[in-house]
């Protein structure tokens, strides 16, 4: 006799694993990442190559309430589109800090250094190589793409602890929020006063609607469009108001019956455990999590690969790669990425695991750390972002792309072999 007619609707519930799944997401969105780029390489130097240019290069304008905003697709997609791929990076960062592996300072003091380390070293050897040519692309070297990255881990997975995965992803987090100040500060220009405090009195709006209690998302996206124009007109980069309204997203729970956080420990594999996972799951979920949960798939899915195919078509022939190869921004790049990543991560962390200051990732050989370093090397999405906005010279955006693309395949093939050199520690 069935005494719980309505049991199976009442225990529908979803598992949701945070760092499982952004893991997952990014190893996936990085093949994605790739073939887009090569389509951009491959359709840039086709026949029908003009087409390419002509396409991101059409103009399409918006206008509200007397303002309007002209720019080219490719403009709409780094700023526009990119918005939201910063949103979930400001997301990440405020789980991360909150309930993740930066959220105590032990745990978050081994990546937090290693990245300061490997934002340092690649931008001094990009200064001592091309500081006298152009040196407003220091900062290009120093960014990690965190799902080439994770997809290079991917690869070597039985050879990489749990440890090294999640240090990796706290050390590209740390990167993030680098990469996040250097454009906010270095790369904004030409502030306009008046759209300055609109854009503060926006962030502060929305400060006061999260403080006040109000759900409704669509009030939050307004306010969220209203900063990232005022910013735009402002002189601030509009992607910054993404990284803003992530941070602000709260991490308070959001009751969601139906989603459950497995990483807090909750067992659904019986009906009883069910029942109970059920009603926990109404503190298990944060807006935080569950927002990264919606929006994190057409990230690294969508709105990443679209950013790669309108940014990485750069044209290849022999006199490019002539001029490419004799460009020092080319060569700061280049090794900024390949081995001021590596250098200055391992470095840092060597000084900080004998220092006693941190702890060493439990399981981990040195040659696993080199490793890890190298796929930080990778720095595609961010470093292209940054190009765009560093380099004003046509042909030093060429060499820095090409810099971009040379660095990041060979960093991802050298740290793929490293780690399947490296035994991994016996249990």
């Amino acid at each position: 006799m069935n005494n719980h007619p309505n049991k199976s609707s009442e225990l529908s519930v979803r598992r949701l694993s945070p760092l499982r799944d952004f893991l997952q997401t990014e190893s996936s969105g990085a093949v994605l990442l790739a073939t887009a780029a090569l389509a951009a390489l491959i359709w840039a130097n086709s026949p029908w190559s003009a087409s390419y240019e002509s396409l991101w290069t059409t103009r399409a304008s918006i206008g509200f309430a007397g303002h309007s905003l002209d720019l080219d697709l490719r403009h709409w997609v780094n700023d526009g589109l990119m918005t939201i791929f910063f949103f979930v990076v400001g997301l990440e960062i405020k789980r991360e800090a909150t309930h993740g592996h930066l959220s105590s300072r032990r745990a978050a003091l081994l990546p937090v250094i290693a990245a300061m380390g490997g934002m340092a070293v690649p931008a001094l050897i990009y200064m001592a190589i091309a500081g006298s040519t152009a040196p407003r692309g220091w900062a290009i070297p120093v960014a990690t793409d965190i799902a080439l990255a994770v997809g290079a881990l991917t690869v070597a997975k039985g050879r990489v602890p749990s440890s090294l995965r999640a240090f990796l992803l706290g050390l590209a987090i740390v990167d993030d929020i680098g990469g996040i100040i250097i454009i906010a500060v270095v790369y904004s220009s030409g502030l306009a006063f008046g759209w300055m405090t609109a854009s503060f009195l926006g962030v502060a709006l929305a400060i006061l609607v999260r403080r006040s209690g109000v759900q409704a998302i669509a009030v939050y996206v307004v306010v969220g469009v209203f900063v990232w124009f005022a910013f735009h007109e402002g002189g601030i980069h509009p992607t910054i108001a993404g990284v803003i309204m992530g941070l602000l997203a709260p991490a308070s729970p959001r009751v969601q019956k139906e989603l459950v956080d497995v990483e807090d420990g909750f067992e659904v594999s019986d009906i009883d455990a069910a029942r109970i996972a059920t009603q926990a799951a109404r503190n298990s979920v944060s807006v935080v999590e569950w927002l990264q949960h919606v929006l994190h798939p057409w990230s690294s899915f969508f709105i990443v690969p679209i950013f790669a195919l309108a940014n990485s078509g750069i044209e290849v022939s022999i006199n490019g790669l002539r001029d490419a190869f004799a460009s020092s921004v080319m060569w700061g790049i280049f090794f900024g990425l390949l081995v001021g990543k590596p250098v200055g991560i391992f470095l840092t962390v060597r000084l900080a695991i004998k220092s006693g200051v941190a702890d060493a990732p439990e399981g981990a050989r040195p040659l696993q750390i080199v490793g890890v370093g190298t796929a930080a090397g990778i720095g595609f999405t961010v470093a292209l972002f940054i190009t765009e906005l560093a380099l004003a010279n046509e042909v030093d955006q060429t060499n820095a792309k090409m810099a971009i693309l040379l660095a990041s395949i060979t960093a991802a093939i050298l740290a793929i072999g490293i780690l399947f050199k490296a035994k991994p520690k016996s249990v």
